[in-house]
């Protein structure tokens, strides 16, 4: 089978290595244009680049896919089937007419929920506890095409967004080598998506990864971890911002305990959220929320490295009555 691949990040070059593993005929990798990147805003390969590369398969940048001249190059590749994981740009109806078995997407949710740019964050801050891979059929609209074939994931209370993605990037590779050769021998039927429950996974802004304290624990924790390791949920210190890396939630049912082995604590009515209301010992701040209290694990002030709830305390002099908030940073 001849395979034109499409696709950016990390999961997309876990398919792709999948596929060349497996023998397929690749004539070429489709990935986005290099992009600057880090303080020295150097142009970097996208992970689908740096493994295709790696494989010796040849790299094709377009700027948009839709041009004539990308169109072009494409059918003159002729390929059997189209591959797309995590691509990022929309294919129009002449790129998807191309291959006679279609263009085939490995999405990271469990179609219909989740269309969109961001379904492994969104997942967890939202606190589902279940996710998957759905390898579907594409057509011209967003994530919307018949399903082919569908890969459930239990997700754990404590997974972070790193650790869901590779999972899924391992699951995306299995579930689309499984799928391929069924597809091709016209053993699998297309489903058409429910109407029934229908939902996106918009891209993630900064206006995401802002923590608002008066939201319950169990909702910023979701958030933390799910935008853990990278961009991570920030707030608001001292008119800086800091990432919060990781926290834990002190049960209500203990809370008064945990206050006697406060160094400081504030009076219940001072308890606001978003400030201090104690320092647990050798752990680090805890902080109110609309519902419930934070325990700062790990903290990573702009443009220093990441320390332990405790340093951080002992660093910046935290003390009982102090305020993490948003600043508008």
């Amino acid at each position: 089978m001849r395979i034109v691949f499409m696709g950016t990040p990390e999961l997309a070059a876990e398919c792709l290595e999948g596929l060349a593993q497996a023998g397929y005929e690749i004539p070429f990798v489709v990935t986005q244009p290099d992009r600057p990147k880090g303080r020295g805003q150097k142009l970097a390969y996208s992970p689908v680049k740096e493994k295709a590369l790696a494989l010796g398969l040849e790299v094709f940048q377009p700027r948009r896919v839709r041009e004539e001249s990308a169109i072009e190059t494409l059918r003159k590749a002729a390929p059997d089937v189209i591959v797309v994981a995590a691509f990022g740009q929309i294919l129009p109806k002449t790129i998807l007419d191309i291959p006679p078995l279609g263009c085939i997407n490995v999405h990271a949710s469990l179609l219909p929920a989740y269309r969109g740019a961001a379904p492994i964050q969104w997942v967890l801050m939202n606190g589902e506890r279940e996710t998957g891979i759905t390898i579907m059929k594409m057509d011209e609209g967003l994530d919307t095409g018949p399903m082919l074939l569908k890969k459930r994931l239990e997700i754990s209370e404590t997974m972070t967004g790193g650790e869901l993605y590779k999972a899924l990037s391992e699951l995306g590779r299995s579930a689309l080598l499984e799928a391929l050769p069924l597809w091709a021998e016209g053993r699998l039927t297309p489903i058409p998506q429910p109407d029934e429950g229908v939902s996106y996974a918009v891209r993630l802004d900064r206006s995401h990864e802002r923590i608002q304290w008066d939201w319950p624990a169990a909702r910023i924790m979701n958030q933390i971890r799910a935008l853990q390791p990278e961009p991570c949920a920030f707030t608001s210190w001292q008119g800086k911002e800091v990432k919060i890396r990781s926290a834990e939630i002190l049960p209500a049912a203990t809370e008064a305990e945990l206050a006697a082995r406060f160094e400081e604590a504030l009076p219940n009515q001072e308890r606001l959220p978003g400030r201090v209301i104690g320092i647990l010992r050798k752990q680090g701040p805890v902080i109110q929320t609309g519902e419930g209290a934070l325990l700062l694990t790990s903290l990573k002030p702009v443009g220093k490295q990441p320390v332990d709830g405790a340093s951080f305390v002992n660093g910046y002099r935290v003390e009982a009555g102090a305020l993490f908030q948003d600043s508008g940073l």
